[in-house]
């Protein structure tokens, strides 16, 4: 059976950030994720965490300046020491929260560049910031975003983010794989499962077209996820949706799984 995380950025949103945590855990997640955790003392993210008793399972690099349309950094040219600072940040609150997974956001491109520069920056940057996060148990993911949501993201094929994993060769390095990013960009979900299975190191989930609930839109996710089961996935499933009305009104359809 699937271990879901609830996103707090996306879930539960009616409540303070620091309420959500015990709601998740009243809801019957296993875990939580937030995608930027950093308008938030670590003190007391920690103490909502303990009051609820779910873990920290995943967050993201700090994204840049969000309201001019800043997407993450790691695999711009140029601002790299930007990059490196927001990794610290990240870092110290991976630590501080007992937090094991980091998302490496790759950002929009400012400019049309070739995009073997973006990808060969992404690596460098990758290979710098690897050992100091294996130092600290910590494991980087590359994620591919859909380019409909996010116009000019230069990180949206599977199969680039392999190839960067691969180039970067490093044992803390995992692929991201947002299913609901997938279908939008490629589809072929089972089959991009069972190939990709041993280099996965978080999977996340929403409806297709409209991002919401998994039990809305085009994709059946029961099939998926059972398959995901069968392949031995002992990881998180991340349920990165926003709720069509109140949160709680649309988790009917996690209630299969748990029973």
């Amino acid at each position: 059976m699937p271990r879901f995380t609830a996103n707090l950025s996306m879930l539960f949103t009616e409540l303070p950030m620091l309420e959500r945590f015990s709601a998740a855990k009243e809801a019957g997640f296993d875990g939580v994720e937030i995608q930027f955790p950093y308008d938030f003392p670590t003190d007391e993210l920690q103490d909502a965490k303990d009051q609820c008793g779910l873990p920290l399972v995943h967050i993201n690099l700090p994204p840049g300046d969000w309201q001019r349309g800043d997407r993450g950094n790691g695999a711009l040219p140029g601002r790299e020491a930007e990059f490196e600072r927001g990794f610290a940040k990240a870092l110290e609150y991976a630590e501080a929260l007992d937090c094991r997974k980091l998302h490496v956001m790759a950002g929009v491109a400012p400019i049309t560049l070739d995009e073997r520069v973006h990808h060969s920056t992404m690596e460098a940057n990758l290979r710098r910031i690897a050992p100091r996060a294996a130092k600290s148990g910590i494991q980087l993911l590359v994620e591919p975003i859909n380019t409909r949501d996010i116009p000019n993201y230069v990180l949206n094929k599977t199969e680039h983010a392999l190839r960067i994993i691969d180039n970067v060769q490093a044992s803390n390095i995992a692929l991201q794989l947002d299913l609901y990013h997938r279908q939008i960009m490629q589809g072929d979900l089972i089959a991009t499962l069972e190939r990709c299975i041993d280099r996965i190191g978080h999977i996340q989930i929403a409806g297709v077209p409209g991002r919401n609930e998994p039990d809305t839109g085009e994709v059946n996710y029961e099939p998926v996820l059972k398959r995901l089961d069968t392949l031995g996935y002992d990881g998180w499933v991340g349920c990165e949706y926003v709720p069509r009305d109140d949160t709680w009104s649309g988790l009917g359809w996690m209630q299969r799984y748990k029973s």
